[in-house]
C-alpha cells in the first residue's frame, strides 16, 4: 500500500469517527467490519473503489486501534467506537492540515479582518498560526492584522480552537471598507471601485 494512500485512509477513518461522534454497532452482528466501513465512509465522504482499498481500510482501522487512537467499548449488546484523546488530537491535526476557505461565486463587497495578539512567550504558536493563515490565502495588512474578502469564520474558528486561543487572543471583524485597499483587492483579483 502506498504511503499516501495509507495516510489518506488514516485521515478518513479519524475524520469519520470525529464527525460521527461515537459510532454504535450491534455487538452480536458477525459482520462487524462490514457494518463499520459504510458508517465511517459516510461521515468522512470517502469513496472505496475496489476490494484492495476495502482491505486497506480494515487494516488501517486495526492499526489505529492497536496504536491506541481508537477506543472500542462493549456496552451490553452494542459496540461503541470512538477516538481516544490521542486519536482526537491526530484527527484535529489532519483537519487543520486539510483546511481551506471556500470561495463563493460572487463577492459581497465586505472584508473579513482577523486580528490576533499572542504573547511573546508563545512565539512558536504565533509563528505556526501565522504560517497557516498565510497558507489559507489571507492578505497581511499589518503585523497581526490579516484580511480576506470571503467568510472565513468557521475555518478560523477551527484554527483558534486548535491553537488553544480565546476570543481575547483572536478577533474577527467584518468591514465594508478598508482605506487604500487597492493593493489587497489586486492580491485577491477583486474590483473595489464603486
Amino acid at each position: 500500500m502506498a504511503k499516501k494512500n495509507k495516510s489518506e485512509i488514516t485521515k478518513t477513518i479519524l475524520k469519520g469517527i470525529l464527525l460521527g461522534g461515537a459510532i454504535v454497532i450491534v455487538a452480536t452482528d458477525p459482520r462487524f467490519g462490514s457494518r463499520i466501513l459504510p458508517k465511517l465512509i459516510k461521515y468522512a465522504a470517502y469513496k472505496i473503489k475496489n476490494k484492495k482499498q476495502q482491505k486497506n481500510f480494515y487494516s488501517t482501522f486495526n492499526r489505529l486501534k492497536n496504536k491506541g487512537m481508537i477506543n472500542i467499548e462493549y456496552r451490553g449488546k452494542q459496540i461503541y467506537i470512538s477516538l481516544t484523546e490521542e486519536g482526537e488530537k491526530l484527527a484535529e491535526k489532519h483537519q487543520i492540515n486539510d483546511l481551506e476557505i471556500k470561495k463563493p461565486k460572487k463577492w459581497d463587497k465586505k472584508w473579513r479582518i482577523l486580528i490576533f495578539d499572542i504573547e511573546n512567550k508563545q512565539n512558536i504558536k504565533r509563528e505556526a498560526l501565522r504560517g497557516k493563515i498565510k497558507e489559507l490565502g489571507l492578505y497581511q495588512l499589518q503585523k497581526s492584522v490579516w484580511i480576506y474578502p470571503y467568510d472565513f469564520q468557521k475555518e478560523i474558528g477551527l484554527l483558534r480552537d486548535f491553537f488553544g486561543l480565546t476570543d481575547k487572543d483572536m478577533k474577527f471583524i467584518i468591514a465594508s471598507e478598508i482605506e487604500n485597499n487597492q493593493e489587497a483587492a489586486t492580491f485577491f483579483g477583486l474590483n473595489c471601485k464603486k
